[in-house]
């Protein structure tokens, strides 16, 4: 382990849960780094996590834990999970949020959290990323083995919206899975499944959604077309995204996220 653990919640920052939580892994492990990807998520949006985490966690260095709390979940039975990768942990709920990133990097195991030795000694009901998430990480940061977490699991939550998309002739059926700050639809589509259906650059493109049709091209980046113009561009995490340049594609074609969609050439 490299001794670095990350943080993604919807705390905020008004409150104390991100620094209480940064306070107990320092506790257990004083040579802790402790990184926040964000305590911005919106309230509740397990999917906005999943793939903000998707996004984020390749870029730190290997063996670094990532730690999600974004848990509306809390205190039921739903569980604990500790999910390893080819060069990543991820501990957080059994909720899906987790698993599209180690299933990027390479899903090996995942392993229920049921040692209370690694957790605190009283659990709240209302707090598992203090009482239970944070120490968890805290004591995997310091080397206590995997098999000491709790049992290993063959099923766990997954979100059907970051699945894989589908590809029948040359149309690629798909979702909107995020909206970024600009207004810019990302759909579950990847390099691999653009050029299985022949797309290359200056191809024109029919994007349909339920409620409009969008005749775009896809180009290597928003500068090839004029202001206010459509385009389809291979985003800088490698998804597929609807934009206006210089403006906001889901505003002005009525896109939400979990919109299906439809690219055919």
């Amino acid at each position: 382990m490299t001794g670095i653990v990350t943080l993604l919640t919807d705390f905020g920052t008004r409150d104390h849960f991100a620094s209480v939580m940064k306070g107990v892994m320092m506790s257990i492990n004083p040579n802790i780094r402790i990184i926040d990807i964000s305590h911005d998520v919106a309230k509740y949006d397990v999917e906005a996590a999943a793939y903000t985490l998707l996004c984020a966690y390749k870029w730190f260095p290997e063996g670094t834990i990532h730690v999600v709390v974004v848990d509306p979940g809390v205190g039921t039975k739903r569980r604990g999970l500790v999910v390893k990768s080819r060069n990543y942990l991820f501990v957080g709920p059994d909720n899906g949020v987790l698993i599209p990133a180690a299933r990027r990097d390479g899903l090996e195991k995942v392993f229920e959290i049921k040692n209370e030795k690694l957790t605190l000694g009283k659990i709240s009901t209302t707090f598992h990323g203090r009482d239970i998430f944070a120490p968890v990480a805290a004591w995997l940061s310091k080397g206590a083995p995997l098999d000491t977490v709790g049992p290993p699991l063959s099923k766990y939550e997954e979100l059907a919206l970051l699945k894989p998309c589908k590809i029948i002739g040359r149309t690629i059926e798909c979702n909107v899975i995020h909206i970024d700050g600009f207004g810019n639809v990302v759909f579950n589509i990847e390099p691999q499944d653009v050029n299985k259906v022949g797309l290359r650059h200056g191809d024109h493109v029919e994007v349909i959604f339920p409620t409009t049709t969008v005749k775009a091209r896809l180009q290597p980046s928003y500068g090839y077309v004029k202001s206010g113009e459509p385009v389809l561009v291979i985003n800088s995490e490698e998804f597929l995204e609807l934009a206006i340049r210089e403006g906001n594609a889901a505003r002005k074609y009525g896109i939400r996220r979990g919109d299906p969609a439809f690219i055919k050439l």
